[in-house]
């Protein structure tokens, strides 16, 4: 069961997530991955399997030469937040 500050947590990263698929400067290999990201925090799992698999995903994007280095620090805190969950 979630706690209220997890799910404002979660609707927070969302947010980012979200903001960051939309950007034009974003590379599609690394928007697919933001995509799988959202979908992970959205599923109806237990939140240390969800936050395992996103925090996966964001190793692999925060690896990508061509990301923007203002994207890189948005995926940082978000992985941020993901540790204290």
């Amino acid at each position: 069961m979630m706690t209220k500050i997890v799910s404002e947590q979660i609707t927070s990263m969302l947010g980012v997530l979200e903001e960051l698929q939309s950007d034009n400067a974003i590379p599609r290999n690394v928007k697919d991955k933001l995509t799988f990201c959202s979908s992970a925090l959205q599923e109806e799992c237990e939140i240390s399997i969800r936050v395992d698999k996103v925090r996966h995903a964001l190793e692999e994007i925060s690896d990508d030469t061509n990301l923007e280095p203002y994207a890189r620090t948005q995926l940082w805190s978000i992985a941020s937040i993901l540790e204290k969950l």
